[in-house]
Parts: structure tokens; C-alpha cells; sequence
């Protein structure tokens, strides 16, 4: 039987420009085995690679607005919220959805995830604010497949380890018995990734099994149970950072969604690395059923 245990690796925050496949290299040292498995955040290494936007500098249309003031604390705050079983305090902020900085994520949302994506209530095709400062969002990376690669080549190069690399996201993928799905787009092969909010609505409204999100997988050919396996295993480990949303982050820092600074983010505990190791757990049958 296989069993999985994971080491989550504290590093510094990873700001842009910040050398990422070094960073992982430098976290894993003396931590690796051949055959482990390595979960990098999505997240980080989009911070890394200044894949970011500040909303503050966007100009948001009739559609975004309309999303925003209306769809937003109309829709998600009554319906849709009940359908997808949503608690009180999330219900509570949904209504309460900002209409002005709202209506500028939802723009971000229209012109890089589409309409379906920017009807989500948040992380509208993997674009994400949590853990970064002021009005940051960070953009889902359009080629993780490289960036899983080149961790890996590093690994392999440098510290001469034969290691899985997976590159995750905390946006659920939902399954029913053997088929699964998410709302959010490129995903690995073997999960469906166009759904959208439909996906995200039928997901949890039928309350389905849920795990992280696995969009890339380099060094190993990994069955898509295992790679969700992995996911929720390394997400466990590492924790919500500075809050598993906007709202969560502000809270903690006590200041307004706006409000956190990279000073503040830095202070943190940060974990975007996790090492998983499978470990075998051997079970004593007899083979001599007459005894």
C-alpha cells in the first residue's frame, strides 16, 4: 500500500525577478531523494516571473461593471451561494462585494480568462490576489510545462537527483469516480478544464471529493490520481500562507484588501516548496489459506 509524506520547505517571499529554479535548487538541498516528488506553487513562480497586474491601472467596461455591482452580490450573494453551500462569513463578504476595485478585477478577469472565467466569485482562470500586496493580481503561467522542466533539469544538473516536478494550484479539481475536472483552464491531461463556472457550481454543489490542481508534471509519467494525490498531499503540508484569500489576508494584517504591503508579505512564513516521498507500507498475508 502507498503512502505519501511531505516536507514543506520555508524559503523568503518571491518577489519579481526573483530567480525561481535557484530558489527551489537551493530549498531541496540535502532534502531530495531519487524518486521523489517535488510541488512548486503556481503562484510563487508567477510572482517570480512578474506575472502580475496592478489593477489599480485598469479602466473597467460596462460588462465588468455590471458583473461586479450586480451579478456579484445579486447572484453569488443570494442563488448561488446557497446552491453551492457557501458559509455565512463568505456569504457576508460576497454581498458586500466592492463595486469600484471589483469592477477592475472583473475587467482583468474579461480580458484574460474571458466572460465565463469573470462570472467565478474569485480566481477567475487561475488569476489570483491572495498573497501579494496593494492591488496585485497574479496570472496563471502560460507555459508551466517549461517552468516544471527547467526546475527539474536544475535539480538533475546541479544536485544530480532524479525527481518528479509538479507545478500546482490551489484552484480545486472536482471527481466523480474516475473523472475529473476544474474550473480553471489548462490543467494537466486527464482532467477537464473547460467548465468554468459551471464546473465550479456543479462541483460544489454536489459537494464532490476536491484537491488542488495539478497543471504540470515534468520528469516522470505520473497517473492523474497520484499527480491529485500529490497536489492535496504538498497543499496539507504548506498551509494558506498569508491567508487563503484577499479577504483572509486582510484580516490577518488587520488592514483594508489593499492595504497589504511587500514588507508585510515578507514578515510571513512562506512555503511554496514541498518534497513528497512515497513510502511502501508491507502487509504480512498468508499465502496458505488452509493453515
Amino acid at each position: 500500500m502507498t503512502r505519501y509524506k511531505a516536507l514543506a520547505l520555508v524559503t523568503q517571499y518571491w518577489k519579481p525577478g526573483t530567480d525561481y529554479a535557484e530558489k527551489v535548487v537551493e530549498a531541496v538541498k540535502a532534502k531530495i531523494c531519487d524518486g521523489d516528488f517535488v510541488v512548486v506553487s503556481e503562484k510563487a513562480v508567477a510572482t517570480a516571473k512578474n506575472c502580475i497586474i496592478n489593477e489599480e491601472d485598469i479602466k473597467p467596461g460596462i460588462t465588468a461593471k455590471i458583473i461586479a455591482k450586480v451579478w456579484m452580490p445579486f447572484v453569488w450573494g443570494t442563488f448561488l451561494a446557497v446552491v453551492c453551500h457557501f458559509g455565512k462569513r463568505l456569504l457576508e463578504r460576497i454581498r458586500q462585494y466592492p463595486p469600484e476595485t471589483g469592477s477592475q478585477h472583473k475587467q482583468v478577469a474579461l480580458q484574460y480568462a474571458g466572460f465565463s472565467q469573470a462570472l467565478m466569485f474569485g480566481s477567475e482562470g487561475g488569476i489570483d490576489g491572495s498573497n501579494l500586496p496593494y492591488s496585485f493580481v497574479s496570472l496563471p503561467l502560460n507555459k508551466p510545462a517549461e517552468v516544471a522542466e527547467k526546475i527539474r533539469s536544475q535539480i538533475l544538473q546541479r544536485l544530480e537527483k532524479k525527481v518528479a516536478v509538479v507545478i500546482v494550484d490551489t484552484d480545486k479539481t472536482y471527481s466523480f469516480r474516475n473523472f475529473h475536472f476544474t474550473p480553471r483552464p489548462n490543467a494537466i491531461n486527464g482532467i477537464n478544464s473547460r467548465g468554468g463556472i459551471i464546473a465550479y457550481v456543479v462541483g460544489k454543489a454536489f459537494k464532490l471529493r476536491k484537491r488542488p490542481t495539478p497543471i504540470a508534471v515534468a520528469g516522470a509519467k505520473v497517473h492523474v490520481e497520484e499527480s491529485l494525490i500529490v497536489a492535496n498531499v504538498a497543499d496539507r503540508a504548506r498551509g494558506p500562507g498569508s491567508g487563503a484569500t484577499v479577504w483572509d489576508m486582510a484580516a490577518r494584517f488587520r488592514v483594508c484588501a489593499n492595504g497589504v504591503t511587500w514588507g508585510m508579505l515578507a514578515e510571513v512564513k512562506h512555503m511554496p516548496i514541498v518534497v513528497v516521498r512515497r513510502t511502501t507500507l508491507a502487509t504480512n498475508v498468508s499465502r496458505d489459506k488452509n493453515r
